[in-house]
C-alpha cells in the first residue's frame, strides 16, 4: 500500500486511540462498572475504528485507485471500492 509518512502517522494514531478505548472497555467490564458507561466507551472504540477506515480509504482513493484509473483499470477499481463501501 502506498502511504505518505503523514497518512501513515494519522492512520496509526487512530488505531492507537481505538486500542486505548478498547483497553478501557475491558477494564470497565472487569471492574463491573455501570453498563451504559461501558456502552459509551464501546461507542468511542467504534468511532475511532470508523475514522481509521475513512483515512485508509481516502489514502487508497488518492493513490491505488488513481493509479488504477491511469492504467485503464478504472472499472475494476470502482468495483473494488463499491465492495468495501457495501460492508461499511
Amino acid at each position: 500500500m502506498k502511504r505518505t509518512k503523514t497518512a501513515q502517522e494519522k492512520i496509526l494514531h487512530r488505531y492507537q486511540i481505538a486500542r486505548g478505548h478498547l483497553t478501557k472497555v475491558i477494564d470497565m467490564i472487569k471492574s463491573d462498572e455501570y453498563c451504559l458507561d461501558i456502552v459509551h466507551q464501546s461507542i468511542a472504540v467504534q468511532a475511532a475504528l470508523r475514522e481509521a477506515d475513512r483515512k485508509i480509504l481516502e489514502n487508497h482513493l488518492k493513490t491505488c485507485t488513481a493509479d488504477s484509473i491511469k492504467k485503464g483499470k478504472g472499472d475494476e477499481a470502482i468495483t473494488e471500492i463499491m465492495g468495501v463501501l457495501k460492508k461499511m
